[in-house]
């Protein structure tokens, strides 16, 4: 298969990944976009394997590891996950990887959120998945260490039932930062900007296990880590809640979301009060956001989703930008 754009940047003009992607995802290694196997292939493999390869999470990913410019399927020391399309009862579901690489890229490419390295990746039969490195990996294979705010809040499906990584805040993982982040106040700027994406992309999963701590090995200190599982959930599951968490704790709600049960510019300025962000900050952070639309129309039609779903997929942009 061939690419008409880079499968990492989305760069018109490219039959595989782009130099500045190679060097990116693959530390320089040439690794070509296609795979060695195929979907079938693959799937026989993970069922000889028990499915132990397989990391926990809702929709299935893969452990590689990358030798000799090849990626190879791995039960240990993987440096990159593989996500391939998953199966269910949502809607264009093998569009999941276009999607998922789509709103990543509009994240660090548009926004300047920092992302997870990643890129699509293709089957030898032609189905794409979606591939991003792990940031938890160091060069030496030594491994830092990762915890995601259901861990930290010490949240598990035994403990809190089958919604544990749903009945919280993000007003809640705010206040874990405070507790748990010596920059917070760097750090809590970052989280609100991707709180505002998630919103305007219709991210409608961004949950518990979607917002990790990394330690720093240098100062022992915690950060948050690349964001990552960024995708535009409305074009598989539509009619959705809005977003997975409720912005804010105690079943508070402002007046404007009280008069038209959708979150607006004051509930989000009243987000940014409550985790500690000033007015001037909070100002230019949300106007940031609202004047990118020719740079986000530019990558969904260079984009691999199809036609019409990249038709979807700015409707539903245009929708979340009118509201706020």
């Amino acid at each position: 298969m061939t690419a008409n754009n880079c499968p990492g940047c989305l760069k018109p003009g490219f039959e595989t990944y782009c130099s500045v992607c190679i060097k990116k995802l693959f530390n320089g290694s040439r690794v070509p976009h296609i795979l060695d196997f195929s979907r079938p292939e693959f799937n026989k493999i993970k069922r000889e394997r028990s499915g132990r390869l397989s990391i926990s999470g809702i929709q299935v990913k893969h452990s590689l590891k990358l030798n000799d410019k090849k990626l190879l399927l791995t039960e240990e020391n993987g440096e990159f996950i593989l996500k391939p399309a998953p199966s269910g009862e949502f809607e264009h579901l093998d569009q999941v990887p276009a999607n998922e690489h789509l709103t990543m890229q509009i994240a660090s490419q548009v926004y300047k959120i920092n992302t997870a390295e990643n890129g699509l990746i293709f089957f030898n039969d032609g189905d794409a998945a979606y591939i991003t490195r792990r940031f938890d990996v160091l060069s030496d294979g030594r491994r830092l260490l990762q915890e995601d705010f259901a861990q930290i809040a010490g949240r598990t499906e035994e403990t809190d039932g089958k919604n544990y990584k749903y009945d919280f805040s993000y007003e809640e993982i705010a206040d874990l930062m405070k507790k748990y982040v010596p920059a917070y106040a760097v750090e809590a700027e970052k989280y609100f900007k991707v709180i505002l994406f998630n919103y305007l992309f219709s991210n409608g999963d961004s949950h518990l296990k979607n917002f990790s701590l990394l330690r720093n090995e240098k100062y022992g200190d915690y950060l948050l880590t690349p964001f990552y599982d960024l995708i535009n959930t409305s074009l598989h599951s539509p009619g959705e809640n809005d977003t997975a968490l409720e912005l804010f704790k105690d079943n508070y709600m402002t007046e404007a979301y009280k008069a038209g049960s959708k979150y607006t510019k004051p509930d989000f300025t009243e987000f940014a009060e409550r985790i500690g962000i000033n007015k001037n900050r909070t100002g230019k952070i949300y106007s940031g956001m609202l004047d990118k639309t020719d740079r986000v129309r530019q990558l969904v039609a260079g984009s691999f989703l199809r036609e019409e779903l990249k038709r979807a997929y700015l409707e539903s942009y245009y929708s979340r930008l009118q509201r706020m």
